[in-house]
């Protein structure tokens, strides 16, 4: 299962990094996960000060 960013997101862009496959991108002013190149690693998770992304 995929992770997803929620409403919570303030763009700071800590998670972007921390994603090994590159799945977290900027669109539109908020980072989003593309579902499809998601590992469900979970790297990205704790990175995020407001615990905005969560498992879709």
């Amino acid at each position: 299962m995929a992770y997803t960013i929620n409403d919570d997101c303030v763009s700071c862009g800590a998670c972007t990094s921390e994603c090994p496959v590159d799945a977290i991108a900027e669109k539109d002013g908020k980072h989003v996960v593309d579902a499809a190149a998601c590992t469900d690693c979970g790297a990205c998770v704790d990175s995020c000060p407001t615990s905005a992304i969560v498992p879709a």
